[in-house]
């Protein structure tokens, strides 16, 4: 065993994820892998996800089971990979060369030390391994692996996780990203001694090499691919059974599962499934806590960072997308390896392929509310975002205003948003009023969640603000284009849309606050915003 040929941490890594109780069981997919090699002939296999997928579980999963690390099945004989009629024939029986792309030697600080650290490791593991073959531990590591496979055949499995690591590192050069592709192509392209290769990381392997260094591995990006799309994130199923277990597990469970829905799902496969954020749900069942798991490690300038060099080309179509609409786009995932974002398709396509939006059906979206939160900080925090900036700065003013029922103060802020120069203020659609009434609420989410036509008595309501907070007022909003606010109001009460709050007959109120009917009109002649509210 090595640091990097049979190394036992793969298979630590795993068998500690297997130990915990919110483990689910991808092992599948060392079936499907299996097949593909043997029916299909294929050897070359790269996912690419966005971080925090499960990628690296994954990488860990495979290692430790091909790898000679362990002798014994352990782990696997439990999992659902043990029903696999290949399973004896290709448990632990390999020789595995594990790489993390992401690890750096000691003060890296070149290309040169941190590809030598993956070079001198395999060449001084390969000389432990196969001493009689005289291994030239300064040689091209691609000579020593022929060399050990001229001699008795032996194949390696290789097991690289993050390989584009490298690329966000600040000391890289271009020339350097071009010399690393083309030791990757040079390890692995062609070569017999390859038996698998899997790969890991964001970035589409594909289209960052311009040539043909990489073209040997087929991709599996989310977008796109069906193929592989059930093992990375969670199901719906699979996240019910994991909340079974966290109620069983947790005397003092807080989290329902509807919460774990609003927050962690939403992100959707080219296989027509919803997924969950898998870091997020666990965290969360863990902590016991609904909370910003996985985007906690950036702040909002991680949006930003995608944007800044077209924000009014994409201001609209965010404001439009923070109010729960969709925006059309043509994918070019390889947009993500661009230095430079500059049009709405480049940008919006990084952004899925980073996680930070996702894409059905030829428009993306923001999944869920964590991802909102943060785009929600976006829009109050940069001022380089213009209207939407000031908009959104004015929404706390708007609630305060709203709860004290102060209309006039509404009507300005109202007239202040559509007196901006935006198309989404032409109020062409109800879908842009909704827009708008997002962007003069936005700070409102902090203490409500905010439900757009949601089902309340006999209909279906414009917006709905429910409140975190024991005690709070509650929400229940109509939108008029076209009409008045007393008729929004009227329409409350004839839909019975408090029923919401006030629960069954015999049944405690939900809520221990006001609810207040909130009533907002547009006429399409005057230009003017009216507004009513009244206590129910």
């Amino acid at each position: 065993m090595g640091m990097f040929l049979n190394s036992i941490a793969p298979y630590e890594g795993y068998r500690e994820i297997a130990g915990t109780r919110f483990f689910v069981d991808k092992s599948s997919l060392i079936d499907e892998i299996i097949s593909a090699v043997r029916l299909d002939g294929e050897r070359y296999f790269c996912i690419t996800r966005p971080r925090r997928f499960g990628k690296s579980v994954m990488a860990n999963m495979i290692g430790a089971f091909f790898g000679r690390a362990v002798d014994g099945p352990d782990i696997f004989d439990a999992l659902e990979i043990a029903k696999s009629a290949y399973y004896r024939e290709y448990l632990h029986n390999y020789d595995v060369i594990y790489i993390d792309f992401s690890r750096m030697p000691r003060d890296c600080s070149s290309f040169k030390h941190y590809i030598s650290r993956i070079q001198d490791g395999i060449n001084k593991d390969l000389a432990e391994s196969y001493p009689a073959l005289g291994i030239d531990t300064d040689g091209a590591v691609w000579d020593n692996l022929q060399a050990v496979f001229e001699q008795g055949r032996i194949r390696f499995i290789f097991v690289m996780d993050e390989w584009d690591a490298i690329f966000h590192k600040s000391f890289i050069t271009e020339e350097d990203k071009k010399s690393y592709l083309e030791f990757l192509r040079d390890l692995l392209k062609g070569q017999a001694y390859v038996k698998l290769a899997y790969m890991t990381g964001v970035l589409p392997v594909a289209k960052y090499s311009g040539g043909s260094e990489m073209n040997m591995f087929k991709e599996y990006d989310m977008a796109t691919m069906e193929k592989f799309s059930q093992y990375f994130g969670f199901l719906d199923a699979e996240v019910d059974r994991l909340f079974e277990v966290y109620r069983k597990t947790n005397a003092n469970a807080r989290i329902t599962r509807s919460e774990l829905a609003e927050w962690y799902d939403g992100y959707h496969t080219a296989a027509g499934s919803r997924i969950y954020n898998p870091r997020s749900v666990v965290c969360s069942l863990t902590n016991n806590q609904i909370s910003n798991y996985w985007t906690s490690s950036g702040p909002y300038d991680e949006i930003f960072y995608y944007i800044r060099n077209n924000v009014e080309d994409v201001r609209d179509d965010l404001a439009m997308m923070v109010s729960g609409e969709r925006v059309a786009i043509k994918l070019q995932g390889y947009a993500a390896t661009s230095a430079e974002l500059n049009t709405k398709n480049q940008i919006f396509s990084a952004m899925v392929v980073y996680g930070l939006l996702t894409y059905e059906d030829g428009e993306v979206f923001i999944p869920n509310r964590e991802l909102m939160d943060r785009f929600d900080e976006l829009m109050l925090s940069n001022e380089s975002m213009g209207y939407v900036y000031n908009l959104a700065k004015e929404s706390e003013r708007m609630l305060k205003a709203t709860l004290a029922g102060d209309t006039k103060t509404m009507a300005e802020i109202l007239k202040l948003a559509h007196d901006t120069e935006s198309p989404i203020f032409s109020y062409n659609s109800e879908i842009e009023l909704s827009a708008v009434v997002n962007l003069v609420y936005l700070a409102a989410r902090d203490k409500y969640r905010v439900e757009r036509e949601d089902k309340a008595g006999e209909g279906y309501v414009d917006f709905i603000f429910y409140p975190e907070r024991k005690g709070a007022d509650a929400l229940i909003l109509e939108l008029k284009a076209g009409g008045t606010p007393k008729e929004a109001i009227r329409q409350i009460k004839e839909r019975k849309y408090a029923l919401r709050f006030r629960g069954k007959m015999g049944e405690k109120p939900k809520i221990t606050g006001r609810i207040l009917a909130v009533g907002i009109g547009y006429d399409r002649k005057t230009k003017e915003h009216c507004c009513e509210v009244e206590v129910l």
